[in-house]
């Protein structure tokens, strides 16, 4: 399973945009010398988040990295142009050598919207056509596209081209079952942010990608599923809250007070971090505990977790990415691999007695219209299906 970190680059108070670029860069290659597989940063276009632009920020990290996996967090495709976020990134590939992915969300806030002229009337149409559009734009065939919201492509190839063909678009999503569906259907991997409640409360979200992809003829068990939450590693429990707690609680509550979000206090904050809530904060074991019981849950091929969030100090940021990368993360990699090992090992031994069983079946003496009387099992678990 691929691990990673999330970042809005949050502004707290007191820190200039200077310093906060400079600590974010700093967690950039940080996140790559422990080995971490994927870092992404997501946009916002709000005074307490420092990045509108998540392909600047990660082009200057692709310029000091050169492994790690870049993304954003999220790209608000709605309000932004296909073909200028085709360019950005297919730059951003380039730059950085063919690790560059597009995380293509409809946004959580609204401010981009009338930033750039959109109208929120046309919120879930924006996101469809222009999502078809980016798909669309990275085949590198000339494009003859016309939407409702976008003026119209005639026989057009947009550059310049990545170096991945195609280059990787994976759909954001905080809860919508049309998005998730949309993504199954798709063919795209899917990435679900779970910042509230219970993970488990997820799990049909994830079966209704994987039913809507296998229903459109994708092999809906290869498809990438990541999954992302706030998290945060200290030596020990205490160390973990004294230093996340206040500020997480802090970012929440302020963000609650505009969508009229009943205030949180430390009772909500043991809830979420307990071993059935959404957030993964604690000691190393606690971590890697809260990650594998989600990977229980939903087989994600990708964890995702954002630790950079409201007011944390930088210097505590750092010491958890480092207890994340040298203490959660050879726990996790090595218990999922001997999941995945022993699915493997009852995949083959369900294969090899199905071929028993036909071998078995094709010298039964049993007339073929006995069998045609009797109710097969495997139709009956099809129709109840």
């Amino acid at each position: 399973m691929e691990l990673g970190l999330a970042t809005f680059a949050d502004l707290a108070s007191g820190v200039s945009p200077e310093q906060r670029m400079r600590d974010l860069l700093e967690e950039a290659e940080l996140a790559e010398q422990l080995g971490l597989d994927v870092f992404a940063i997501g946009e916002h276009h709000r005074e307490d988040f420092l990045i509108s632009s998540p392909a600047v920020a990660l082009a200057a990290i692709a310029a000091r990295t050169e492994r790690i996996r870049l993304s954003s967090a999220v790209t608000v495709l709605s309000s932004d142009d296909p073909v200028r976020v085709f360019q950005q990134f297919a730059e951003l590939d380039l730059i950085s050598n063919g690790r560059a992915e597009i995380m293509a969300g409809r946004g959580s806030f609204t401010e981009s919207f009338p930033l750039f002229g959109y109208d929120l009337d046309d919120y879930d149409d924006l996101y469809a056509e222009k999502l078809d559009l980016l798909l669309k734009l990275r085949t590198g065939e000339p494009v003859t596209w016309e939407g409702r919201l976008r003026a119209p492509l005639h026989d057009t190839i947009v550059y310049p081209r990545p170096i991945q063909d195609p280059l990787p678009v994976w759909v954001a999503v905080g809860g919508s079952p049309e998005s998730v569906a949309r993504a199954g259907a798709l063919g795209l991997p899917l990435t679900i942010a779970i910042i509230g409640g219970q993970p488990a409360r997820f799990a049909p979200l994830v079966e209704l990608y994987r039913r809507a992809a296998a229903q459109f003829g994708h092999d809906a068990e290869a498809l990438p599923l990541a999954i992302n939450t706030h998290a945060f590693v200290g030596e020990t429990s205490h160390a973990a809250d004294k230093a996340f707690a206040a500020p997480y609680l802090a970012m929440m509550n302020r963000i609650g007070r505009e969508r009229g979000w009943p205030p949180s206090g430390r009772a909500e904050y043991e809830a979420l971090r307990s071993p059935q809530g959404a957030v993964a904060a604690g000691s190393p074991e606690q971590v890697a505990e809260k990650i594998l019981m989600e990977h229980e849950l939903f087989h994600n091929s990708r964890y995702v977790g954002q630790m950079s969030v409201g007011a944390v100090a930088h210097a505590d940021v750092l010491r958890s990415m480092e207890l994340f990368g040298t203490k959660v993360a050879p726990v996790v990699r090595e218990e999922v691999a001997r999941r995945e090992a022993t699915a493997a090992t009852a995949a083959t031994a369900a294969t090899a007695a199905t071929a028993a069983t036909a071998a078995t079946n094709t010298t039964d003496p049993t007339p073929a219209a006995a069998h045609d009387d009797a109710a097969d099992p495997a139709d009956q678990a099809v129709s109840a299906a």
